[in-house]
């Protein structure tokens, strides 16, 4: 398994808030990894019986359908997409 990055790759930002309940951040994870999408960075805060996540991933599929079926998780209450994070060498022109 490779973990080098792609600088071309779009990363985004993304939170989610969901109820703490067994296996529901492996559920997350599996919904991201099996839509085409690398996990680059994640934190996870824990508080009132809900997981407040924020993660950085990167993939160039449309990151919408990614938040859709983020949103079909039953534990999910919350997904928010923050804008396109741009890659440094992309921004030298």
């Amino acid at each position: 398994m490779t973990t080098e990055s792609n600088c071309e790759t779009p990363s985004y930002d993304i939170t989610c808030r969901m109820s703490h309940e067994a296996a529901a951040l492996e559920r997350l994870c599996q919904v991201v990894r099996v839509r085409g999408f690398r996990i680059a960075q994640m934190a996870v805060d824990s508080a009132d019986g809900a997981l407040n996540i924020a993660l950085t991933i990167q993939g160039t599929r449309p990151v919408a359908m990614l938040q859709s079926q983020l949103e079909k998780l039953h534990t999910v209450a919350e997904v928010k997409l923050a804008a396109p994070v741009v890659a440094a060498a992309s921004r030298i022109a």
